[in-house]
């Protein structure tokens, strides 16, 4: 059988592809902020005292204005500080992913053959699934 013409059908199809896109920017660093205390420590100095007072010799009962005293320190606490660090936080930083699923509506264009006959056609086989409108 020798053809006399072709038609080339054609019909729309999707494709979708994804990009990733850049929405934002994340730097993490620390920050060191240095407070000044005040804090009140008491502190304890031990000293031993040695008081002398001179009496009149010729009355034992009266002084006689003189007196001397004598300190010699025998103990003193001294302050050290020291500095520890101490958890203050724990932060922990992941990247979590997720999917939603996103519905698209796209209408889609097909082309049929339609085959338009004059006259007195006649078919022998009409199992195609091509429309056939007869003028007469």
């Amino acid at each position: 059988m020798n053809p006399i013409g072709k038609i080339k059908l054609h019909m729309e199809q999707l494709d979708i592809s994804k990009k990733r896109i850049k929405t934002a920017a994340v730097t993490i660093h620390k920050e060191f902020i240095t407070e000044e205390k005040t804090i009140v420590v008491p502190v304890t100095r031990e000293e031993l005292v040695i008081e002398k007072k001179m009496f009149d010799a010729k009355n034992p009962e009266k002084l006689n204005g003189l007196s001397k005293t004598i300190r010699i320190p025998i103990l003193e606490e001294r302050i050290e500080v020291i500095k520890h660090p101490v958890i203050l936080e724990n932060v922990k930083i992941y990247k979590r992913r997720y999917q939603k699923i996103e519905h698209i509506e796209k209408s889609f264009k097909k082309e049929i053959a339609h085959l338009e006959t004059i006259g007195n056609a006649k078919f022998v086989d009409n199992s195609s699934e091509i429309p056939i409108n007869q003028k007469k």
